[in-house]
């Protein structure tokens, strides 16, 4: 009733070398994707963690802030992980260091 054909490729030509030339070829567009990856994305991220670690690290008295919450203050005293800030007249707030967004 219905003949059943099966459609193939031709096969491959004599001589032709498909091993570590292809295996190059397949992988190489994403090593390169993953390096603009690093070098737009990750490396900038990176630089900006280990700024904003050293910004907190060194928070001294009288230094205008604005943390992650949005108040802005100026830094009273640093005791330890928390710092605390006048973000009033007579209005004293106790932040965790890691919650200062950077400077105001």
């Amino acid at each position: 009733m219905w003949d059943v054909v099966y459609a193939m490729g031709a096969p491959p030509a004599e001589g032709t070398q498909g091993g570590a030339g292809s295996l190059v070829a397949t992988f190489l567009p994403l090593v390169l994707i993953f390096l603009v990856f690093y070098f737009l994305l990750i490396r900038p991220q990176q630089k900006r963690a280990r700024e904003h670690e050293k910004f907190v690290e060194n928070l001294k008295n009288g230094q205008k802030v604005i943390t992650a919450g949005g108040l802005i203050g100026h830094v009273v005293k640093v005791e330890g992980d928390e710092v605390l800030l006048e973000v009033g007249k007579d209005v004293r707030v106790r932040v965790q260091k890691n919650y200062i967004a950077g400077p105001a």
